[in-house]
């Protein structure tokens, strides 16, 4: 048996730090995903799509919102879809999934509301759902399998959305808390999970298959932007492979500056991630000290110029300081209030107990710009 194995995929998702045309274009690739999930179902020749939870980022999205994805599935009719419920989009009064289940659905999406065994390929599999009724469970949905009866030699594929680490001081404040040997005492062939954003496996018969469109930072080296094809035989181990499915690329970056020369090379890295700039998305966390003529050149290069390539910069640069040199403060004035001005400002802008040291640097920062391009006759 093949599958695909996906989740996660907050339909709607907020994106609250971006701009607009920015956001109208993630959501958009959010939806988009759900067609290249399809097509890749296609060439690989794999008849059912298992969906752990999180189609949806809230519990009251639009009919619009509902639809989309649905409209999208049904465009894949030799292509089953299964989906439960996950903690976004729980199965509670007046859910997405009961307003869903009044409208009139393809025949290839199943969309699963109750912890009951359901058969796909003939009987030759069965799928065994777990169904999150509440956005916070405090009991583990897996634990019906384990009474799940099944016909003898019919694969069981456990479908779940949940957390099998307690993140909290004990395992009774985290949430949907799953057991680890769910698949083991459940005698499952796979469990397939979704919560967490990043693929992971857990063991031989349990992963999380990640979003299968990135949605943060933290996902660089977790795996996020790809489904899982499974394939089962009874008897034996699941043979998996992580397929691409994502379009835009999440980097964080740390780097420290001092010189025009690390500007140069931080630049240098960044415009190799991709040979599309416009598919990154990038938090940039700088710090150290610069003379006022490198800042200006970091500015320039990576604030205006990086910026306005990549599709979104988070420029976290507070802790990098200016640090005018002689060079600097020569070229503000010899005399007079402008270099009075930048020689205190300076002073300040280097005292490490100055609770306004940033400003007087961004002061200094900005006092040597505006007296450049007026020498210059801007």
């Amino acid at each position: 048996m093949r599958f695909l194995h996906t989740s996660d995929w907050q339909i709607g998702e907020a994106f609250r730090f971006v701009d607009d045309e920015t956001l109208a274009i993630l959501r958009a690739e959010r939806l988009e995903v759900v067609a290249r999930i399809g097509r890749l179902a296609i060439d690989h020749q794999v008849p059912i799509v298992l969906v752990a939870g999180d189609v949806f980022d809230g519990v009251h999205p639009s009919m619009e919102t509902l639809l989309r994805p649905i409209e999208r599935m049904r465009q894949f009719p030799q292509v089953e879809w299964h989906l439960i419920p996950g903690n976004h989009d729980a199965h509670t009064g007046n859910s997405p999934w009961e307003r869903l289940l009044l409208q009139s659905l393809p025949g290839n999406v199943v969309i699963h509301i109750a912890p009951e065994p359901h058969t796909i390929l003939g009987g030759a599999a069965w799928i065994l759902p777990a169904v999150l009724t509440h956005r916070h469970m405090s009991s583990d949905p897996t634990e019906a399998m384990d009474a799940m009866m099944t016909p003898p030699g019919a694969l069981r594929i456990g479908l779940a959305h949940g957390s099998v680490r307690s993140f909290g001081s004990s395992d009774q404040s985290t949430h949907n808390l799953l057991a680890l040997d769910r698949a083991k005492s459940a005698q499952l062939d796979y469990l397939a999970l979704g919560d967490w954003h990043g693929m992971q496996k857990i063991d031989d018969r349990t992963w999380y298959s990640g979003t299968p469109e990135p949605d943060g930072f933290n996902l660089g080296g977790a795996g996020g932007g790809q489904v899982l094809l499974v394939e089962l035989t009874v008897g034996a181990l699941p043979n998996m492979t992580p397929l691409e499915s994502g379009k835009f690329l999440w980097r964080s970056e740390h780097v420290t500056l001092s010189s025009a020369e690390d500007i140069s090379t931080l630049e240098a890295r960044i415009r190799t991630l991709h040979s599309d700039l416009s598919r990154v998305l990038l938090q940039l966390r700088v710090e150290g000290t610069l003379d006022l003529a490198d800042r200006e050149i970091f500015e320039r290069s990576i604030h205006t110029g990086l910026g306005s390539a990549l599709r979104y910069l988070r420029l976290e640069a507070d802790q990098l300081f200016a640090k005018p040199s002689i060079v600097d403060l020569e070229a503000m004035d010899h005399v007079g209030f402008v270099r009075v001005a930048a020689d205190r400002l300076a002073v300040l802008a280097q005292d490490s107990f100055n609770p306004q040291r940033e400003l007087a640097a961004e002061a200094l920062q900005r006092l040597y710009v505006l007296h450049m391009r007026q020498g210059a006759g801007a």
